[in-house]
């Protein structure tokens, strides 16, 4: 009986070798895998409608007053329920410094951008024609986990680009996102960063970026329930800090 051939050493080293990179090649595909699986998409940038009954009553209610006045007018504000409050603790307020113009409220309380954007998709910008738009969007958006600063950042822009898009010829004032809870916080932090980043729209020219947030908080960085009674809405004290602040900006486009 034969012998059995020795096994040549160099065998051994390409075939250890070709499993070696078999086991490289298969963990590599795995984490592509799972990068793959975990790609988020920006729901910040996607419309879509609210689905409870209360924002959408109140949605209606701004396309139909889109409709209702077609046209030219002097300021749109847009915006979610910071800006819908113009309505109710800075009805006061609107009426001293805009009662004398014809200016269009536009904000829906709860409205994230993703739900300004499908607004916009659905007329609310239809047929009027704004000589300045003030835009203040973006805080329901940095609850929780639920939006990044990146993500947040990218669904304001887009809603300014939207804007420059549909009219042209309209002047656009960005706020920054006003501060929120009751003193220094994680998503304090947050907005800030997005306010750092919304500064850089501003073009001189047709866009204007306007952060008043350090006259809403107190010196040991707090916001006072005067302010702020539930460390999110404005009282009719916060609205006269607002429209005060917008002022020089508005007189400037509007004329006095």
């Amino acid at each position: 009986m034969n012998a059995r051939s020795p096994i040549h050493p160099l065998f051994l080293v390409v075939v250890l070798l070709g499993g070696s990179l078999h086991a490289q090649t298969s963990a590599t595909q795995t984490a592509s895998t799972s990068v793959l699986a975990t790609v988020r998409t920006n729901i910040a940038l996607v419309p879509v409608p609210r689905p409870d009954e209360r924002a959408k009553a109140r949605t209606d209610v701004v396309l139909q007053r889109a409709k209702d006045n077609p046209g030219a007018c002097d300021v749109a504000f847009i915006g979610d329920s910071i800006t819908q409050g113009w309505e109710g603790a800075g009805k006061n307020v609107w009426q001293k410094f805009y009662g004398g113009r014809k200016c269009l409220n536009f904000g829906v309380g709860g409205d994230r951008t993703q739900h300004v954007l499908w607004r916009f998709e659905n007329g609310q910008l239809d047929g009027i024609k704004p000589k300045a738009v003030v835009l203040m969007i973006g805080t329901n958006n940095s609850n929780r986990d639920d939006n990044t600063e990146a993500e947040i950042l990218e669904g304001v822009q887009v809603i300014v680009q939207q804007i420059r898009e549909r009219l042209p010829e309209t002047k656009i004032l960005v706020m920054g996102i006003f501060p929120r809870g009751q003193t220094f916080s994680t998503q304090r932090g947050k907005i800030l960063q997005v306010n750092q980043a919304l500064a850089r729209l501003a073009d001189g020219r047709m866009i204007e970026y306007l952060d008043f947030g350090s006259q809403l908080i107190e010196a040991d960085g707090s916001i006072s329930k005067a302010v702020m009674p539930d460390f999110l809405h404005l009282s009719e004290r916060g609205y006269e800090i607002w429209a005060e602040a917008i002022a020089p900006t508005l007189n400037k486009w509007l004329g006095q």
